[in-house]
């Protein structure tokens, strides 16, 4: 298994988490997990999808949220890894794939056994130099104000385009910093991923409750 793996996970728990079947059989958004006018970064075009699902059935355009170009277009993992990603995933039962439509679905509940009990010792994170980048673990919204002195370093993702200085550590996949700036879920749930490979008990306990309701 590759750290990029459960980064893939996560990334379908945010899409799954941003849409609903209404009684219809439609799809409507979810509330987003931080503001909307909320960023650490540089705003370029890359940011944003240009996908046009407006002619695409709404079963259609749910498939194509799920197909491995899009997973590979939104997560900055190449195709071939994320296909390979996927297939590790099934083979451990971290991942099955849906009866009716064969979409892939994170199995939240063994994601979030392996998170809180195995993470930080298979994938490890330790701080490093100064940089700047992007917030993660407590300096990030969904953790603020979450039992961090302001006399703390903040952690962040070295990224070119960020706006926080503090001390460097390395995301989970390398391509994080660019998938974070498409999905505020994803984001949210790295952070708080980061906080249990870092924090100490009561911190990591802090960010797994927090990480089990976002797992649902």
């Amino acid at each position: 298994m590759k750290s990029q793996d459960v980064g893939l996970l996560l990334k379908l728990v945010a899409l799954k988490k941003r849409e609903r079947e209404d009684p219809e059989g439609r799809f409507r958004k979810l509330e987003m997990s931080l503001p909307n006018d909320w960023c650490d970064w540089q705003i370029e075009g890359e940011d944003a999808l240009d996908e046009d699902e407006s002619r695409l059935s709404d079963s259609e355009a749910r498939l194509a949220r799920y197909s491995v170009r899009t997973l590979a277009e939104e997560t900055g993992i190449s195709k071939s890894q994320v296909s390979l990603a996927l297939q590790r995933c099934l083979e451990v039962n971290l991942a099955r794939k849906e009866r009716k439509t064969g979409v892939p679905r994170a199995n939240t509940k063994a994601l979030f056994d392996f998170i809180v009990h195995g993470l930080r010792y298979v994938f490890p994170a330790r701080p490093g130099e100064i940089t700047r980048g992007i917030a993660t673990s407590f300096a990030a919204p969904v953790l603020e104000g979450r039992l961090f002195s302001s006399g703390e370093l903040v952690m962040v993702w070295p990224d070119a385009r960020g706006n926080t200085k503090g001390q460097a550590v390395e995301p989970l996949f390398k391509s994080a910093p660019y998938a974070v700036r498409r999905d505020k879920e994803l984001y949210a749930m790295l952070a708080l991923v980061d906080a249990i490979r870092l924090g100490q008990p009561r911190e990591s306990k802090v960010a797994a409750n927090l990480l089990a309701e976002y797992l649902g």
